[in-house]
């Protein structure tokens, strides 16, 4: 690699300093309106160019001239084009792939609804029939169902909340009952126990 192209000559504060990454050397019009080169880069993107930048002046492929003129220009940095620039004649440089995207579905395509959270509001409700029974396998599926649905994106997070909230009312329910039968069941217990004393004659 000839030292003419890449000695410190040619990456030093004149050719990576602010001048050089204005709006008109990377704005819609040098690289065409929605282009890769012209999107705004995030913050993650700039820490990322920042470790490449690191990794190599730690390696030796920079000297401290040259870490230093492109670490101050990656403060001005806006855009993939002025990120890429900063490492294209490194090994670790940014991709030169534009960044994915997500692309909502067409509009009236239905996303189809878990099957879990629709079993767990089925428990929910069911548990007018089957009380506790059906409340433990509504709040399971339904903590189930809504991991899922993070996962992949289906449909049924408020059929999965609903089986939740009923679950656990019917839990709660169940276990006031329970307590109020065992408060009542001694209660008599204590009074068949401790009977009251006889009347004393005339």
């Amino acid at each position: 690699m000839a030292a003419g192209g890449y000695g410190p000559e040619n990456y030093g504060p004149g050719n990576y300093g602010p001048g050089n990454y204005g709006p008109g050397n990377y704005g819609p019009g040098a690289y065409g309106a929605g282009g890769y080169d012209a999107m705004r880069a995030t913050d993650a993107d700039r820490e990322t160019v920042r470790a490449v930048l690191q990794d190599a002046h730690v390696q030796g492929r920079l000297s401290w001239e040259e870490f230093d003129a492109r670490t101050t220009a990656l403060l001005q940095a806006q855009t993939y084009g002025q990120l890429a620039q900063l490492t294209a004649d490194l090994p670790n440089r940014m991709p030169v792939t534009p960044p994915q995207v997500y692309q909502p579905p067409p509009f009236g395509v239905q996303r189809p609804t878990n099957g879990m959270a629709i079993a767990a509001l089925i428990c929910g409700v069911c548990q007018v029939f089957a009380w506790f029974l059906a409340a433990i396998p509504a709040i399971v599926l339904g903590h189930l169902a809504r991991r899922q649905i993070r996962e992949t994106g289906e449909a049924g997070d408020g059929m999965a909340l609903a089986g939740l909230i009923l679950g656990y009312i019917g839990l709660a329910l169940t276990a006031l009952f329970v307590i109020i039968i065992v408060i009542a069941a001694a209660h008599v217990n204590s009074g068949n126990i401790n009977p009251p004393p006889p009347v004393p004659g005339p």
